[in-house]
């Protein structure tokens, strides 16, 4: 079973930037698909930034273009998430997730099997 770990949420001001973490707990990381979902008060689990297992590739919701940027360190068994320029709006619970199979669409949350607990990002006004 591959445990997931996100951090590096909390409390900023709009216009502020965050990165968030997400470790992984095997050491095959790099057979993984990995994306980053948000999930924000009263509203769906949606795809905020994913990358595949090589990190050639890296897909993006269109809210997030230009400004959050998805990486990965295989050394470390890392996912990451730069987010620049937050605001309120981008308010929510960011959840990293992984797909070790691959199912042609790293959109949708279906495609992932395994999920950390989430971490809070709260952005003031």
């Amino acid at each position: 079973q591959v445990q997931l770990v996100e951090s590096g949420g909390g409390l900023v001001q709009a216009g502020d930037s965050l990165r968030l973490s997400c470790a992984a707990s095997t050491f095959t990381f790099s057979m993984y698909d990995m994306g980053w979902f948000r999930q924000a008060p009263g509203k769906e689990r949606e795809l905020v930034a994913a990358i595949n297992r090589c990190g050639t590739n890296t897909y993006y919701a269109d809210s997030g273009k230009g400004r959050f940027t998805i990486s990965r360190d295989a050394a470390k068994n890392t996912v990451y998430l730069q987010m620049n320029h937050l605001k309120p709006e981008h308010v929510a619970v960011s959840y990293c997730a992984g797909a070790r199979l691959y199912s042609g669409n790293y959109y949708s949350p279906s495609a992932y099997n395994y999920w950390g607990q989430g971490t809070q990002v709260t952005v003031s006004s």
